[in-house]
């Protein structure tokens, strides 16, 4: 079982190393919100909260943009996969669905992982700061949590669509609002009613919030509250992916 799930692993890590344009290409749209919003928006944000740094609170949002991205579209491997013959191969092959799932699950959410954690580093270039090797140990498990969660809804949605260009229109009709409605790029406090519980309900916010406060001291929620329903969400829909996969056809 552990040899399955490490080649298919492994077959994703070396698709994403070989393409060095992937690579590059999704660093741009973190890059661009953390120059345009860091300092376009750091001024006002310091001046409300009575001298906060933004780039404190903005970093730990965009590398979960970073990691939401970069996880969700992973699900697309499974429709290439499919549209060119290389999933049935795997399907017939006499190895559990299960683990099928599980490898590609740890691959996306690996490669997710390494998208984060080099937005992680340029936020370095621009001023933000980890205090303690602790709150970074911590902060690597939220960004794993949110690789595992998002990963696992990408290829979720994926087992059950063969369309390439639908499952792009779909990811990005989810994807924008769960990230710009989780507190990525502003606080939640005084938002109005319906837009604080549509927040709420939104997964993607406890994985920001809980990040926050691990690397930067800041959280709304507070840290363990937020590992325990990042952690609870990431097993539930893992567990619904792995079902919905197990039911997929070639």
């Amino acid at each position: 079982m552990i040899e399955v799930i490490y080649i298919l692993w492994l077959r994703q890590i070396k698709h994403y190393w070989r393409s060095k344009a992937r690579l590059l290409g999704s660093l741009g749209q973190p890059l661009l919100f953390l120059v345009t919003f860091g300092f376009g928006f750091g001024p006002m944000y310091t001046r409300a909260s009575g001298g906060a740094d933004y780039m404190d609170f903005l970093a730990p949002g965009i590398v979960s943009m970073s990691i939401l991205f970069t996880a969700v579209f992973s699900g697309l491997e499974v429709i290439w996969d499919r549209q060119f013959g290389f999933l049935k191969e795997t399907l017939v092959a006499p190895i559990s669905r299960t683990e099928i799932m599980i490898g590609k699950t740890l691959g996306g959410a690996t490669i997710a992982m390494i998208q984060g954690l080099i937005v992680l580093s340029l936020t370095y270039v621009l001023g933000f700061r980890i205090p303690d090797l602790a709150s970074l140990g911590l902060g690597l498990v939220f960004m794993f949590l949110i690789a595992i969660f998002f990963t696992g809804l990408g290829l979720a949605i994926a087992s059950k669509m063969k369309d390439m260009h639908g499952f792009q229109l779909i990811m990005n009709f989810l994807i924008m609002p769960i990230f710009f409605l989780s507190g990525a790029l502003f606080p939640l406090e005084n938002l109005p009613s319906a837009i604080y519980f549509i927040s709420r309900i939104d997964p993607l916010t406890y994985g920001v919030d809980g990040l926050r406060g691990a690397i930067a001291g800041i959280s709304m929620f507070g840290v363990y509250y937020d590992l325990a329903v990042i952690g609870l969400l990431s097993i539930i829909i893992c567990a619904v992916g792995t079902v919905f996969f197990s039911k997929t056809e070639a």
